[in-house]
């Protein structure tokens, strides 16, 4: 009698959200059972309009809800095995996860470098492989050396969003949570620091989450993408099969079978579709 085998266990998620709600100020409901994974060395992308709760679920998990009078009211999330989701920021940073938020958000009356140095704060003052790690961030980021001793507030978007996340290299983490990348650059330096995001990945092996509503960008470069619709998870797959998905192509791509669709016709698609 041949032995029956054994289903392969599926290796623990590196980081795992599980049924997630979330509720602002007590009463509006944001986030409706929201699940989602990211394995080691992964680039995942959080696709969808805006509004649909990409940057709370970011939020709920490096734990900045609070700020805004929102909280996790339901499920767990979970990195390497552990709960975080009742950690503080600042231990979320130490243990590896950091957020680069949307807007550019830097020190705008610090000089660049100095606003890469704040993101090495909770290594300490005598925090090894300082210098070195900085020069590094200017190895992926030349433009920023040239910048470095001029006010963040006077520099450009795209040279603003590369200290941002220059800083947050700074912190040697793990997994990354950018929100809206792309937002008010231009195409090219949008390619610019997409190329960036993948290089660190393969080189550094820094995971990613990313919130990006530019969905033709984020699932060229994504190993894996969810959809979100009003905070909840309507679709998910493998990058370059969402990106040959008929329902995302013509809802957010503006394309058909029938090729390029006008804004009203992708509109009216709104009511319609084929994933709810």
């Amino acid at each position: 009698m041949s032995a029956v085998a054994k289903p392969q266990a599926q290796p623990a998620a590196y980081l795992a959200v599980n049924n997630i709600e979330v509720i602002y100020d007590h009463v509006i409901l944001v986030l409706k059972g929201v699940s989602l994974q990211v394995q080691p060395g992964q680039i995942v992308a959080l696709l969808g309009a805006n509004g649909c709760g990409k940057t709370t679920t970011l939020k709920a998990i490096s734990n900045l809800l609070r700020a805004e009078r929102g909280e996790v009211t339901k499920g767990q999330i979970t990195f390497q095995g552990e709960r975080i989701d009742r950690l503080n920021p600042a231990a979320l940073v130490e243990l590896g996860i950091c957020q680069v938020m949307e807007g550019r958000r830097c020190f705008q009356h610090l000089t660049v470098e100095e606003n890469l140095l704040t993101g090495a704060y909770t290594r300490g003052a005598l925090g090894t492989g300082i210098r070195e790690d900085l020069e590094k961030v200017y190895g992926y980021f030349p433009r920023l050396k040239e910048r470095r001793a001029a006010l963040s507030g006077y520099t450009s978007g795209g040279e603003q969003q590369m200290t941002s996340l220059g800083r947050a290299l700074m912190a040697r983490p793990k997994m990354i949570l950018l929100d809206e990348p792309s937002m008010g650059l231009a195409p090219q330096l949008v390619n610019e620091i997409f190329e960036i995001v993948r290089e660190l990945n393969r080189k550094e092996r820094v995971s990613f989450l990313l919130a990006e509503q530019n969905t033709n960008m984020a699932l060229k470069y994504a190993d894996y993408g969810y959809v979100l619709e009003n905070g909840r998870v309507v679709m998910d797959g493998e990058g370059k099969s969402l990106a040959e998905n008929e329902d995302v192509k013509e809802f957010y791509l503006g394309f058909s079978s029938t090729g390029r669709k006008s804004f009203r016709d992708v509109k009216s698609y709104r009511r319609r579709k084929r994933w709810l």
